[in-house]
């Protein structure tokens, strides 16, 4: 395995950042995770745009997109492999111990790893803590995740693959690393990114393609929805079968199948929608 780490690609083994760089202390970070199909990344500009977002975000130096393209190719080429989840990492680099940023700058680190297909349904629950739609980081994709960590452990030991959140008034926001649709009445939906949800990739493209709303959700609505899926760079469209213990009957539905079905064949006519 070859990445890149600050400039060139290296060798897992010798793949090296400073013990001291500001996203390992105190994650001051961003990041976007790339697919990969047979060596090609899908949506490489839309998640490059997001980057450039996060970092203003964050108030580090936007990343020289040219330098990440260029990581990108070099690593995806480097490491064939038909389906591959491409992570591209971007920090505050070498600094103090505390939140004061260095003067050195950025880090940047590219790196690839195999994936494999999710299947076309799974369970999900919800958890207890919540989504502050009103914090610094709210809408950025920073590496600061150890919340997702410790929801996406509450998941697994209860049979699901992720964990929901609710935000600080109740309402449906997103999941550990997915956003979340539903259906009511035969129409889809989606909460809006003024619920405190990240602004998903795949969510955008299938907002796009299907023609589904943004609409302020209570959680509870995951108690009535006819049909339940997420999305996100690696699950695609994928049904939910099982919420809360709920089972949604001959999961994915028609309106989940309709939404998998354009989302696979307007992705296979252009990787770089």
């Amino acid at each position: 395995m070859r990445m890149w780490v600050n400039g060139a690609l290296r060798d897992a083994e010798d793949a090296r950042v400073s013990v001291l760089d500001h996203g390992l202390t105190v994650g001051d970070g961003i990041f976007e995770t790339v697919k990969t199909v047979d060596g090609r990344p899908f949506a490489l500009t839309r998640h490059l745009d997001r980057l450039v977002r996060s970092a203003r975000g964050l108030g580090l130096p936007e990343p020289d997109l040219e330098t990440v393209r260029r990581a990108c190719a070099e690593v995806v080429e480097a490491n064939p492999m038909p389906l591959g989840r491409l992570r591209i990492t971007y920090t505050g680099g070498l600094a103090p111990l505390g939140s004061d940023r260095g003067a050195p700058g950025p880090s940047l680190v590219v790196a690839l790893g195999e994936a494999a297909r999710r299947p076309d349904s799974t369970a999900a629950v919800t958890v207890p803590w919540t989504r502050n739609e009103r914090g610094a980081l709210t809408g950025l994709k920073t590496t600061s995740y150890a919340e997702n960590v410790v929801a996406l452990a509450r998941a697994r030991e209860h049979g699901a693959s992720e964990a929901l959140f609710g935000n600080t008034v109740g309402r449906l926001c997103e999941g550990t690393g997915s956003n979340v649709f539903v259906v009511l009445d035969g129409q889809l939906h989606t909460p809006p990114v003024a619920s405190g949800c990240l602004a998903g990739i795949t969510r955008a493209l299938v907002v796009e393609w299907t023609g589904a709303q943004e609409t302020d959700l209570p959680l509870d609505v995951l108690e009535r929805a006819e049909e339940v899926f997420l999305t996100s760079t690696l699950r695609d469209v994928q049904a939910v079968r099982l919420v809360d213990g709920r089972e949604l009957p001959g999961a994915p539905g028609p309106v989940t199948a309709k939404a998998m079905r354009i989302f696979a064949e307007r992705a296979a006519d252009d990787l770089d929608p």
